[in-house]
């Protein structure tokens, strides 16, 4: 299935108001308040919308700014980068290549080894513990 190009009525059939209004329609969670900010176990961080392999939890560090936050995504690929200049700002959004969910923003001040924070909404993830 060709997730992109299912039409607004799609997801919202699928995704309770929070999840849509986070990632289809870009929104944003207030800090310290995603459900896996806290979250130390192992496993990986999957798509909430498509099911699509995004972090893996070893990548998860404590940035401080409020959202989970990564330093690298399971697979370049699976993340789709785009310039944001809302809000008076010039940042990096962050969607699921698969299927094009607002995940968040990227910021190149992270710690190594890529120097990248993958600063991400807890509404846009579904977490897998690993066993």
């Amino acid at each position: 299935m060709d997730y992109k190009k299912q039409p607004k009525s799609f997801w919202q059939e699928r995704l309770d108001p929070k999840h849509f209004a986070i990632t289809r329609e870009g929104g944003t969670e207030r800090a310290f308040t995603g459900e896996y900010l806290d979250n130390k176990q192992p496993g990986e961080y999957d798509c909430y919308c498509c099911g699509a392999k995004l972090f893996d939890a070893a990548t998860k560090f404590d940035s401080g700014s409020g959202w989970p936050s990564f330093y690298a995504a399971i697979d370049k690929n699976a993340i789709e980068e785009i310039t944001d200049t809302s809000h008076g700002m010039s940042r990096i959004e962050i969607r699921c290549k698969n299927c094009g969910a607002h995940l968040g923003h990227v910021f190149p001040d992270g710690p190594k080894p890529t120097g990248q924070r993958y600063c991400v909404n807890s509404a846009s993830l579904k977490f897998n513990e690993k066993k």
